[in-house]
């Protein structure tokens, strides 16, 4: 897993960072400038221009009626300011007789895609949307991505439209799924989102967000599942220079993410009650992780008592206590092994279950920025048709686990490296200096070599840190930085 997510704010976007950036990308085999006219092959823009003119949703195999009119309702999303490529809308509501019901519209991109067009060849090159602090390189052309496929406020879109009924714990008791055409009325922020919720001010649709939310967090405790709340790390613009942060993420991200989070988990139980579909799955973290992780919280001086579950101590952490924090982000390390796991025959696979929803879950909310979602959403339409899935899923199924496996590899890599070319760059003048950092995490079988977490206000910074002798599990050192260069994409430090 990448250890934390970035962007970039202000002044950061520098002449040497963006160097440093585009050169990555070249080393990757990615765009340099993936907002240019060379971004993508000439004959895939001028079939996404094609569709962005001309949506079709595939011929119908479930002899349904034409996609269902929804433009009544006032649907709205809940992003970041500054996102364009919007795959999810809502609206919330309380159900006659106690309960709730959701209604959340996924971006339709088969309406745009042609299986075995350039289209759909370019998006099984890429499988992901790769997000970089200064610019992203999108799976699809912009003019679909951020354009007639992104659920913008105001426009007419052909989306998945998911129904979910919830009782009055907030527990899933009805699903339905079907093509429709959709308006969102509006496009909010999560910073608004909280404050209008907070002051009382929201309407109710919204309001509805904290309440389902709550109570979604709550049935995720009584299964044994955990959310992550792992803060961002930041660039800021700071008296002519650049400094590193942590966000904490809000509430509303939470109660934002639950929805999802139902929405995959009804998916899910859609194919495995049709006998067809793709899973994300994710072993549960063997005993010597979860020691190892104890340890760095012992170190960190987080009080974990051997009769509380990882998840449990999980919920009590505060991201934005440093020490929190940090053990947050060690915490990303029990995800590794996670995948696709497909089934075609009826034959649930073993093991079903994501270890961190602690249930069966799958991708299906984000097909404008991950393959595999295009095909779970047709998989779902399908089982609840009660139709057989159409040739063009199910002939792609087989190589959906490589693919993605490849694609999140190649994401996490971005990702990582990033974060490493940010912190080069912000401490690149500072080499030889003296910081005051702690230990965050010792290798087992080279105790010399580790991560050590910065003291210093306005460096949140997590790097490597070798020489010397044994290093000290969670104590407090000063640290010498021995090198910071954009170009390598490394900082690291030494013992003092």
């Amino acid at each position: 897993m990448p250890r934390r997510h970035i962007h970039v704010t202000g002044a950061a976007e520098a002449a040497p960072l963006r160097a440093a950036l585009r050169e990555l990308r070249t080393t990757l085999d990615l765009p340099a400038d993936p907002a240019g006219p060379d971004a993508f092959p000439p004959e895939v823009l001028a079939e996404a221009e094609r569709a962005a003119k001309n949506p079709r949703p595939p011929s119908d195999p479930y002899h349904l009626a034409e996609p269902y009119d929804a433009r009544d309702l006032p649907l709205f999303t809940v992003d970041p300011p500054s996102s364009t490529d919007l795959d999810q809308a809502m609206h919330l509501a309380r159900r006659k007789g106690g309960g709730f019901r959701v209604h959340y519209a996924i971006a339709d991109v088969a309406a745009f895609v042609v299986p075995g067009g350039a289209l759909d060849a370019e998006a099984h090159r890429r499988v992901t949307t790769l997000y970089f602090p200064d610019e992203k390189v999108p799976l699809h052309p912009r003019s679909l991505s951020e354009g007639a496929a992104s659920l913008l406020p105001d426009r007419t879109r052909p989306a998945l439209l998911w129904r979910i009924d919830l009782d009055e714990e907030g527990t899933a008791v009805a699903t339905d799924v079907r093509r429709a055409l959709v308006r969102s009325r509006a496009k909010l922020h999560y910073a608004g989102v909280q404050r209008d919720i907070d002051a009382g001010t929201a309407e109710e649709p919204l309001a509805l967000l904290k309440d389902i939310g709550l109570l979604r967090e709550e049935r995720e405790r009584a299964r044994g599942g955990i959310s992550l709340n792992v803060p961002e790390q930041e660039i800021e613009a700071h008296d002519g220079a650049y400094r590193l942060a942590y966000r904490t993420p809000l509430p509303a991200e939470g109660w934002n993410a639950q929805i999802s989070l139902l929405t995959g988990m009804a998916a899910a139980d859609l194919m495995t009650a049709s006998g067809t579909g793709v899973l994300r799955t994710l072993p549960v973290a063997p005993d010597g992780a979860v020691a190892r992780l104890r340890r760095t919280a012992q170190a960190l001086r987080i009080d974990w008592p051997h009769h509380t579950s990882y998840a449990e101590i999980v919920r009590g952490l505060h991201p934005a206590d440093p020490a929190h924090a940090a053990f947050l982000q060690e915490c990303t390390t029990l995800l590794r092994g996670a995948g696709y796991t497909v089934f075609t025959d009826g034959e649930i696979p073993d093991p079903a279950v994501h270890a961190a929803v602690a249930a069966p879950y799958t991708h299906c909310t984000a097909p404008l920025r991950r393959l595999v979602d295009r095909y779970a959403g047709e998989l779902c339409v399908a089982a609840v048709a009660e139709a057989e899935p159409p040739d063009w899923v199910v002939e792609a199924l087989p190589e959906l686990p490589k693919e993605m496996a490849e694609g999140t590899r190649r994401q996490n890599t971005v990702e990582r490296e990033c974060v490493d070319i940010v912190e080069a760059a912000l401490l690149k003048d500072r080499v030889g200096e003296l910081f005051d950092a702690h230990v965050v995490d010792v290798k087992d079988r080279e105790p010399t070599v580790g991560t050590v977490q910065l003291d210093s206000a306005g460096l949140a910074v997590i790097a490597r840190v070798e020489g010397g002798g044994n290093l000290p599990l969670g104590e407090r050192i000063r640290v010498r930085l021995t090198q910071a260069d954009p170009g390598t994409a490394k900082v690291l430090f030494a013992p003092a």
